[in-house]
């Protein structure tokens, strides 16, 4: 696939369209029918993330000017809701790269940063890891403990992150960490490009986890790790914590999209099931509860869609890239994890069987509730923000 935008421009509604046919045929076509060789051998088959490349997916949200597809989040959205089709892992292999590692150089790289690295993260030939982690700072980077000393015109990191997604094959880890305790300039947190092969970082085992066969995670430690003045992004130390920020929720609306992905797969492998199955010689569908259960998925579903579109919309226009990412983000990850579970209870003991997809689905989705904030932090962004936004409009009486 090639963009024809130029610029920052998105790519055209046609050209679009084309990108999006390509990508379901592709994951349809291709991918879905190795799903379970994703989940048997814990891995992307090769000749899949060659695809993939040559698609042009390691890169389709980054700007055409730096070799990428160029799409913005209301397109992007429509490929995250085909990536959640099929087994999450698809997108694990380039979602860092176009979500939230690579779009921490698009929005607050130098010029020189951007030229160094983003045509290779749009060709994948560098995987970007968003290294942010640590085990006392998840949902809230403001509690960072990795450290950045500046040291003459260098700096040096010491810290451990975890659960950084692509770590055992990133070729550059974009690191936050903290400069200074924060104070009334700023959080005092920074991010650094930070070559995979520096000396001083450590890359753990593979994480062994619930779901999501295929994926990688794994811990990082950086001792004594020094980098120069050119790693610091954009230049400045307090553009850290700003740019976590955004790039998580943007993220946000994206792992929303997906969610809404994987519950389609879930509800269609159940309208299937129930349609062809019986039960006592009655075909599972004729029974009403299990009609009911259909009901609630479908609408689920629809309504998970049509809010990742609006707050994707709201996105790019710049009406709200705060409250509404988090909106969806908790609406459609719960929504997913309510749908998979009815999927496995209209299957019934079958659903419960490691060769059916919706017990896959099953497990995958629980993953989608705690990455890019959980559902806990969402409700306090969504709720401390209305009463924000009423206390600012609030016109005291004179």
């Amino acid at each position: 696939m090639t963009s024809a935008a130029t610029g920052a421009d998105a790519v055209t509604d046609e050209d679009f369209d084309e990108i999006l046919s390509q990508t379901r045929k592709f994951v349809r076509n291709v991918v879905m029918k190795r799903e379970r060789d994703i989940v048997d051998d814990n891995r992307i088959p090769d000749e899949i993330a060659e695809q993939a490349k040559a698609m042009g997916l390691f890169g389709y949200a980054i700007p055409a000017e730096w070799g990428g597809l160029g799409l913005n989040l209301a397109q992007d959205v429509e490929l995250a809701m085909e990536f959640g089709y099929t087994s999450l892992a698809l997108r694990s292999l380039f979602g860092t790269n176009n979500g939230i590692a690579g779009q921490v150089l698009v929005g607050y790289g130098t010029e020189e940063q951007k030229t160094r690295w983003l045509e290779r993260i749009a060709s994948g030939e560098v995987v970007a890891s968003f290294a942010l982690t640590e085990s006392g700072a998840g949902s809230n980077p403001a509690s960072l403990r990795t450290t950045a000393v500046r040291s003459g015109d260098q700096w040096i990191i010491n810290g451990e992150k975890r659960f950084i997604t692509n770590a055992p094959v990133a070729s550059l880890f974009v690191v936050f960490a903290r400069t200074r305790p924060a104070d009334a300039d700023g959080a005092g947190i920074a991010v650094f490009l930070v070559p995979a092969e520096t000396p001083g970082i450590t890359v753990g085992t593979k994480d062994r986890k619930m779901g999501q066969e295929g994926t990688v995670t794994a811990e990082v430690r950086f001792e004594d790790v020094t980098v120069g003045q050119d790693a610091l992004v954009g230049d400045g130390e307090d553009i850290g914590y700003r740019a976590a920020m955004t790039s998580l929720a943007r993220g946000r609306v994206h792992i929303a999209a997906l969610a809404v992905g994987a519950a389609q797969r879930a509800l269609d492998e159940s309208v299937a099931y129930a349609a062809t199955a019986a039960q006592g010689g009655t075909p599972l569908g004729d029974f009403q509860l299990v009609q009911a259960m259909l009901a609630d998925m479908q609408t689920g579903v629809m309504t998970g869609r049509a809010m990742v579109r609006d707050a994707a919309r709201r996105w790019v226009s710049g009406e709200d890239r705060r409250l509404a990412p988090s909106v969806a983000k908790l609406y459609c990850t719960e929504m997913a994890g309510t749908v998979a579970d009815l999927a496995v209870q209209v299957h019934g003991g079958t659903g419960y069987m490691r060769d059916v997809s919706v017990e896959r689905i099953y497990r995958d989705v629980r993953l989608l509730r705690l990455y890019e904030g959980t559902s806990e932090i969402q409700r306090l962004i969504i709720g401390g923000g209305l009463v924000k936004n009423a206390r600012r409009n609030t016109v005291s009486p004179s």
